[in-house]
């Protein structure tokens, strides 16, 4: 019994102080992240160290994405797709790369209340850095999940 009175007020403690994610308070933030923030909440344009940035959010789906073009599919050089590919696995942290309407997207999507102002600044940061080594370490950040080195061919190990 006394445990799960100690249960108790660790589960409370915590939801008494979670904060949950909505438009306004998004807003607040990407004002405060942003070089300029147009749009209606729900739907803003901001742009971020000379990088244009969507952000969209869906509450009643619960849903958000924080996302840029970086490239036309034609653009593309060869190798380019793979290594984007590659990059969601190693080096692309909490974004991605994808492809939408002919055109490679940085794309950051996460459930819109449990996102933590930590969260939203650092998807912000993540976003930017994906589109900016974009054809050079194609890095959302500093950690690099090993695993992509390329061993030479027709060598005996």
């Amino acid at each position: 019994m006394k445990y799960f009175f100690l249960i108790f007020l660790i589960i409370t403690a915590h939801v008494g102080t979670s904060q949950s994610m909505d438009n306004t308070r998004m807003e607040v933030i990407l004002s405060e992240v942003s070089d300029s923030i147009a749009g209606n909440p729900g739907i803003w344009d901001i742009k971020v160290g000379g990088i244009p940035m969507m952000c969209i959010s869906d509450s009643s789906h619960n849903r958000m994405r924080i996302m840029t073009p970086v490239s036309k599919v034609e653009n593309l050089k060869k190798g380019q797709l793979k290594e984007c590919m590659e990059a969601n696995f190693h080096s692309a942290l909490d974004d991605k790369y994808a492809i939408s309407d002919e055109f490679i997207w940085v794309v950051f999507i996460h459930p819109l209340s449990e996102l933590s102002d930590l969260q939203l600044r650092d998807a912000i940061s993540q976003v930017w850095n994906a589109a900016y080594t974009f054809g050079t370490t194609y890095s959302s950040g500093n950690l690099l999940f090993p695993g992509n080195e390329k061993k030479p061919k027709n060598k005996k190990m």
